[in-house]
């Protein structure tokens, strides 16, 4: 029966059982290639697009734009240019999709939330070697400026040419800067009637509005208020003394620049002393589950990043088992992707604790909301010059120091403060121990 192709959303992880529906890059009516991005879709592990799963022209939308559906669900109809074309059952749709799947299930996006997952996959459309999708033409218009991706989908090269519009020229609003439909149809409107760009006026202020939050936002609201709802947050800080630590980074952070092409970042060491200090605080590096205490056998550090649409946190697999330079070659390229929107569903799995390293913002004291179902967070807070009280065996002396404070929240239902205290202070000790000539491995 023509138009009756049905497009399910494919299950991407066991732990996955739902998702937003963020934006349609489609409409009714639209030819799409096999694997053109249809859809962007938000889940609370992973933010993607899913392509198409053939060629054909879209017949019906089934699931509106900030709709809530389960995976496998039945979102849109298509009229496949192959009559012959089969749709898989959902049980194939499921299969085809699990395990190393990836490019039948699309490409993931930037996204966060308490815990959040998101990055890139590889386009499953571009096969090796490959430039580009057919039709970009290389020093055409078009093929100028293209989104991260590298390629426009067919239905804005289609739009664009019929409306003589040159892409290279547009700021994509979609993720990853990819140009949608909506940002060329703006473009053309935009021709007709000039939008008034001129600041507001110093006097005489402006009108309220409403702003409706995107659907990643929405996910990162909906487990905050989860998080706060049903976990017995306490905290506990303490102050740290990283004179040495910064000494010890400063003599160093340029050889190890040059030798491993990666920044000796402060993070490396944060990470190292939380990781040491969890292996030795198994507590701390625990689960409430089901109203059962889960204690992780291994220690995978989740490092919240602030990205462009949201945070997020790539996860550090066996942090206790790295040294502090292997901590800082790890990590240089799991930030630089989660800022990018690059991150891959194997950098955001399986974390065990947060490190929220709120220095860089300028933060000297804060208590995090904690990811569930983890037993606690920790803030690594800005390094700043303060006098302090120094003690040696002449007595007690003013003295400028390098002090960082470490705020933890902790889950009181699974730590209480003395062991709570024991791991910051744990922390807090390997911290202290760092000085010019220790080894980082």
């Amino acid at each position: 029966m023509p138009g009756s192709y049905p497009i399910q959303l494919p299950h991407v992880g066991e732990s996955v059982t739902e998702a937003v529906i963020g934006k349609w890059l489609v409409e009714v009516g639209d030819h799409v290639d096999k694997f053109d991005p249809m859809v962007e879709v938000v889940t609370d592990k992973v933010n993607m697009e899913f392509p198409a799963p053939e060629a054909g022209t879209i017949t019906e939308i089934l699931a509106g734009e900030g709709d809530t559906v389960p995976m496998g669900a039945l979102i849109a109809r298509m009229d496949p240019d192959d009559p012959n074309a089969k749709a898989p059952t959902p049980e194939e749709a499921a299969t085809a999709s699990s395990g190393d799947g990836v490019g039948l299930v699309g490409e993931m996006i930037t996204g966060a939330n308490v815990g959040p997952t998101g990055g890139t996959f590889a386009d499953a459309s571009v096969e090796p070697g490959e430039a580009a999708r057919p039709g970009v033409t290389e020093g055409s218009a078009i093929s100028e400026g293209r989104d991260r991706s590298g390629y426009y989908s067919p239905v804005v090269m289609r739009l664009a040419q019929q409306n003589d519009i040159d892409l290279a020229g547009l700021a994509g609003t979609g993720r990853g800067g990819r140009v949608t439909k909506q940002d060329v149809v703006a473009a053309i409107e935009g021709r007709s009637q000039q939008i008034d760009a001129a600041p507001l006026p110093a006097e005489g202020g402006g009108e309220d509005r409403l702003v409706e939050p995107s659907p990643i936002r929405k996910i990162i609201a909906a487990n905050m208020e989860r998080s706060w709802r049903e976990i017995p947050h306490a905290w506990t800080s303490v102050e740290c003394d990283v004179t040495g630590l910064v000494r010890l980074r400063d003599g160093q952070k340029e050889y190890f620049r040059s030798r491993h092409g990666a920044s000796l970042s402060y993070a490396a060491f944060s990470l190292y002393a939380v990781a040491g200090a969890l292996r030795a605080n198994p507590l701390a590096n625990s689960a409430w589950i089901d109203g059962k205490i889960r204690r992780h056998g291994r220690v995978n550090i989740g490092l919240a990043v602030a990205a462009p649409d949201g945070l997020v946190v790539p996860v550090v697999t066996d942090a206790d088992q790295k040294s502090v330079a292997e901590l800082a070659i790890a990590i240089a390229p799991l930030i630089e992707r989660a800022r990018g929107g690059s991150l891959t569903l194997e950098d955001v799995q399986g974390g065990t604790f947060t490190l929220n390293n709120t220095g860089p913002l300028g933060s000297v004291w804060g208590g995090s909301i904690i990811n569930p179902p983890q037993a606690a967070i920790i803030n690594t807070e800005s390094i700043v010059k303060r006098p302090v009280v120094v003690s040696d065996e002449s007595g007690d002396s003013i003295a400028i120091r390098q002090m960082m404070n470490l705020s933890l929240s902790f889950d009181h239902r699974i730590l209480d403060g003395r062991e709570a205290s024991d791991f910051i202070q744990a922390v807090k000790s390997r911290l202290e121990s760092f000085a010019p000539g220790t080894d980082i491995g």
